[in-house]
């Protein structure tokens, strides 16, 4: 039996306030905005219904995909047989101390820093252009401008397979560039709790602003894309390598490495997931061929 019938079979009955999509377009679901079908997409309506349906996958062995915001994948142009968990539902956010804020892995990493702004908490302004969802900021911490989730996060809730939902403080959850525990071992962001420092708001939205202002200065935010394609590699800038090897503009299909950032890979219009790949991976080896220098993608593709 298919897995997606065993799904069918036992999860609209016991989970009432599940949404689900069969055959859900991934293109809707990632900001470089490609992909075919999801066998099954689903929005749990919050943290411990998410839970609960993760710890059933896991116990049918269902093929798994945790959703955010999209940001940093890529699916497949034919469509992935798995079962897509997207955390949009869980959007929960609130001020639980003098210094604290607790939101859910769905809450956007635009949304965040601006109600933190509004309640005069300091220290998230960095990340309020960037295009994902809390849950992957976690997950990658992500960075910007010089902050970092990791300088302002103090705990997270996560499922982990076989272990249910555990309480993680910051050392726990081993955030590093673009890293954290969960590069190592598979689970979920549910929330995470930040400390932050009391501030004007009007200081923190000037601050805001001036990064929005350079962002739109110099990144393409009119293409889809996923922001910055590679990692920094030590050393080096990966946008001033692939400019140096003279990449601004080459373009495969309806993917190009943009003319105003060439750390950008974007969709012009109508790129496939292919060109993206193939993009990625022609610079990869004129960068490396020209210069010596490996460039690792934070972009993952669903496998």
């Amino acid at each position: 039996m298919p897995w997606s019938d065993r799904f069918d079979a036992l999860v609209p009955a016991g989970f009432p306030d599940l949404e689900i999509l069969p055959e859900e377009p991934m293109e809707r679901h990632t900001t470089f905005r490609v992909g075919g079908p999801a066998r099954r997409f689903v929005r749990p309506a919050s943290a411990s219904g998410c839970a609960a349906l993760l710890a059933l996958a896991e116990a049918e062995g269902w093929p798994l995909l945790i959703l955010g915001n999209g940001s940093n994948l890529l699916a497949a142009d034919e469509g992935i047989d798995m079962l897509v968990v997207h955390t949009g539902k869980l959007d929960g956010l609130q001020r639980t101390g003098e210094r604290t804020i607790r939101a859910g892995a769905g809450v956007s990493l635009a949304r965040l820093p601006s109600f933190a702004q509004r309640e005069g908490l300091g220290g998230l302004e960095f990340a309020h252009g960037i295009p994902g969802s809390l849950g992957g900021g976690v997950y990658m911490n992500a960075g910007a401008y010089g902050g970092e989730i990791k300088q302002v996060l103090s705990a997270a809730a996560a499922w982990f397979p076989g272990e249910g939902v555990r309480q993680l403080s910051r050392d726990e959850l081993a955030l590093g560039y673009r890293r954290s525990i969960f590069s190592e071992k598979t689970g979920a962001v549910l929330e995470a709790e930040f400390l932050l420092a009391p501030d004007d708001p009007a200081e923190i939205q000037a601050r805001m602003s001036g990064f929005d202002r350079r962002r739109r200065e110099k990144q393409p935010l009119e293409y889809p894309s996923a922001g910055s394609t590679f990692k920094r590699p030590e050393g080096y800038f990966a946008g001033a390598l692939i400019e140096q090897c003279g990449l601004k503009g080459f373009r495969i299909g309806g993917a190009q490495v943009s003319e105003k950032h060439a750390g950008f890979v974007i969709n012009t219009g109508g790129a496939a997931c292919a060109d993206i790949l193939a993009l990625i991976g022609h610079i990869q080896e004129t960068v490396y061929d020209q210069t010596g220098v490996r460039l690792e993608p934070e972009v993952k593709m669903v496998p």
